[in-house]
């Protein structure tokens, strides 16, 4: 377990640098804002397009071979953009290193879900995205600390070299339980993940996640430049700020998700609060308020995705945690790049806060479906049950 997470903390270290470097480079390449987010939204695309059939390959033959083909790709990926000297090149390797982190989502998050019990779901899901959440502190602290010394180029072939502290979690995945030489059929895990109750209503919630926080993640780093007006270097600390306080969110909410029974309600505050927080951002300068904003509002984010990672983990069985999981980050994926792209055109033509704001409003509308859907199925479940039946929590009838 501890392999793992270092695993997963060293690898969002390097995508978090190369999310702070990528966009700088581009931006004095001359690409526009639009053409910044769709650098983002390129990778997450790719990730989501890879996360299912990943999923579907963990379950029939363990993580270790997926997480070294990841992590080889991920490495060719961020040293290749080293060396691109124009806008056009940098898509295909972000494409690739989006390919790449489908795989990892899937591979990691199947092989800790299966080494815990589900009491203890919240807890292990905690640990794992505060792992990923050091590497996004760490990632940009380093990349933004190096721009001191270094340029953009050399900034992003040097923190390559995070990589090497994955390997031992690729080995430590050989380990686990999911290597199964049985054929999987795709169709049938997928009918009985969309049956249960639980489904449609948190990958609502998720895709209202994701899309503020891809918005937010894709933009920010030029947001800082252009309309915060700071220098690189503190761009930098403003990313690493957030990554502290959102790892350090991740523990204490896990332990809270395991002693609450329904979901839903974390995943709702915690979207409203995020909302509220991409509302005031747009309309801040300087680094002290910007920060003090993204500390107060972080939490809400993360308590509401250790939630969401939770409900997932718990509808998944033993033979299919691959293709849940896969499913989890298809969408998550999904989300993160349908922001920038969504909400790209209004940053571009109106502005950074006409943006976040737009952004915002979506993802409230999307969150109150969520909560009306629950409450009509909580209002389902209290009326009287005609005579002679009897329901079973069987796991076709989990809430979020």
């Amino acid at each position: 377990m501890v392999f793992l997470y270092v695993a997963a903390g060293a690898v969002f270290a390097s995508i978090a640098a190369r999310g702070l470097t990528v966009p700088l480079y581009a931006h004095d390449m001359g690409a526009s804002r639009f053409a910044v987010g769709a650098l983002f939204s390129v990778a997450t695309i790719a990730a989501a397009f890879l996360s299912l059939p990943s999923g579907v390959l963990v379950d029939r033959f363990g993580a270790r071979t997926l997480l070294a083909i990841s992590l080889v790709l991920t490495a060719v990926s961020q040293l290749a953009i080293a060396f691109t000297t124009s806008v056009p090149p940098l898509f295909f390797w972000q494409i690739v290193g989006g390919l790449a982190a489908g795989i990892q989502q899937s591979a990691v998050f199947s092989a800790v879900t299966e080494s815990v019990t589900r009491s203890r779901l919240g807890r292990a899901m905690g640990w794992l995205t505060f792992s990923m959440q050091v590497g996004f502190f760490v990632g940009p602290s380093i990349a933004g600390l190096a721009l001191r010394w270094i340029d953009l180029r050399t900034d992003i072939a040097v923190t390559t070299a995070l990589l090497i502290f994955t390997v031992p979690g690729a080995i430590a995945a050989s380990n686990t339980t999911q290597r199964s030489g049985r054929g999987l059929s795709l169709r049938e895990p997928l009918r009985a993940l969309a049956r249960q109750r639980a489904f449609v209503p948190v990958t609502i919630g998720l895709i209202a996640m994701t899309l503020a926080w891809g918005t937010i993640g894709a933009f920010l780093p030029v947001f800082g430049r252009e309309a915060l007006l700071l220098p690189n270097s503190q761009v930098g600390y403003l990313l690493a700020l957030q990554a502290i306080v959102n790892g350090v969110s991740r523990v204490p909410a896990g332990r809270l998700i395991d002693r609450i029974p329904q979901r839903w309600p974390i995943i709702f505050v915690g979207a409203v609060g995020w909302s509220i927080v991409m509302v005031v951002l747009g309309h801040l300068n300087g680094f002290l308020l910007p920060a003090l904003v993204l500390a107060i509002g972080t939490p809400f984010m993360a308590a509401a995705f250790v939630a969401m990672g939770v409900v997932f983990a718990d509808l998944s069985t033993t033979s299919t945690r691959g293709v849940t999981m896969g499913v989890y980050g298809t969408v998550l994926f999904l989300g993160l790049s349908a922001g920038p792209l969504i909400f790209g055109p209004v940053v571009q033509g109106y502005g950074y806060a006409a943006g976040f704001t737009a952004c915002a409003v979506a993802a409230v509308v999307l969150v109150l479906v969520m909560a009306a859907m629950q409450t009509d199925q909580v209002r389902r479940r209290t009326a009287p049950a005609p005579a002679g039946d009897s329901e079973t929590r069987s796991p076709a009838t989990r809430q979020v």
